[in-house]
């Protein structure tokens, strides 16, 4: 199977561009999707799965990848809850495989999915991008918690990791989280994945889990997955085909020290799913996502597609955040889910790969 360029899609209802707009995107054929009202812990129904999925083959698309299948809370935690918590998980694991499903996205980072504190940052250019400036991000969780899920209400939009139904709870959540080291997260961590395995290989599902965003600790909560060696530790400590990786190069490179070309070449055998995202850092330490140019930040796009294709790599790869151009504003526009600048970087990497398909013919 060649590398297959996907398109995330919110879906009916719940994203402003279409499964038509996404057509004319020469190269796209993987729409990567989710139930996007179902909370964690909560099982997905077949009728629910076909619905979604009768609407992408209908557009002519796969629906491959589900992007994601977040985990519940009592997971990571570790409570007695868990283990049917994870019962549900795997059903849906199960309820996948019919209709085609091969890798599941995910993520196990407690309370906060990815984190900015600023979602329309001006770029300089006229367009605006997702915005982290570090010292927002170290006091008061509520603070940004507010910020994010106030625009989500004004707009009616849904955030993946962001449930309203969680947010509300944000006290509760951060007590419950409060002994939970960084080595227990990992033990709970592995106590998932090794439940999950069987059911992986029984259905042919890969479990591709999201670097943590942004691969630092933030508001004393535990983050796992932030570089090389912790990559490595993943690996290991479940070392199964089907235990992969969402190799995402904007929330690895975050992190200015992160090599992720790196650590693209050491591991090209287990990213099911590839996240193209490009990053801007400032001396400071704050960060802005950048086009998926090569030189419009220091995420090395470039080497990372070369490592890629130098490994013979076969998934699934998608632009990860792009900015917002044109006449995309708030209110008409998902923040780092535009319509333009993906499609711009989908032609970016497209046409880096056929270059380097060409190089490789006339060897």
């Amino acid at each position: 199977m060649p590398m297959q360029m996907g398109f995330r899609w919110y879906g009916e209802g719940n994203d402003k561009i279409s499964l038509g707009d996404i057509r004319q995107i020469p190269g796209v054929s993987t729409i990567v999707w989710a139930l996007h009202d179902k909370m964690p812990g909560e099982i997905w129904q077949p009728d629910e799965i076909e619905k979604v999925v009768s609407q992408i083959k209908a557009a002519g698309f796969n629906a491959d990848v589900v992007e994601s299948v977040n985990v519940h809370d009592d997971i990571k935690i570790g409570l007695e809850t868990r283990d049917a918590l994870i019962a549900n998980y795997i059903q849906t694991i199960r309820n996948l495989a019919p209709f085609g499903v091969k890798v599941i996205c995910y993520n196990f980072m407690p309370i906060f999915d990815w984190t900015r504190s600023d979602l329309f940052h001006p770029v300089g250019d006229g367009s605006t991008a997702l915005f982290y400036q570090k010292d927002m991000i170290q006091d008061d969780p509520k603070e940004m918690a507010d910020y994010v899920m106030g625009f989500t209400e004004k707009y009616h939009m849904t955030f993946p990791g962001w449930e309203p139904e969680r947010m509300a709870k944000l006290d509760e959540l951060f007590e419950k989280y409060k002994d939970v080291t960084k080595e227990k997260l990992w033990a709970n961590f592995k106590y998932f994945l090794e439940a999950i395995m069987p059911v992986c290989h029984e259905t042919g599902i890969k479990m591709a889990v999201h670097m943590d965003d942004p691969p630092w600790d933030i508001f004393g909560l535990p983050r796992l997955l932030v570089d090389e060696a912790s990559i490595d530790r993943f690996l290991k400590m479940v070392d199964d085909p089907y235990n992969c990786l969402t190799l995402c190069s904007g929330s690895l490179n975050a992190n200015p020290e992160n090599n992720v070309a790196a650590i693209v070449r050491k591991h090209v055998d287990r990213i099911a799913f590839a996240h193209i995202r490009n990053v801007k850092h400032f001396p400071n330490g704050d960060f802005s996502e950048a086009s998926h140019r090569d030189c419009d930040g220091e995420t090395g796009i470039l080497d990372i597609l070369r490592a890629y294709h130098d490994g013979g790599w076969e998934g699934y790869i998608r632009p990860d955040h792009g900015r917002h151009l044109w006449d995309e504003k708030p209110g008409n526009v998902r923040p780092g889910y535009g319509l333009y600048d993906r499609a711009l970087g989908i032609m970016y990497m497209l046409g880096a790969w056929d270059l380097m398909d060409k190089e490789d013919e006339a060897k």
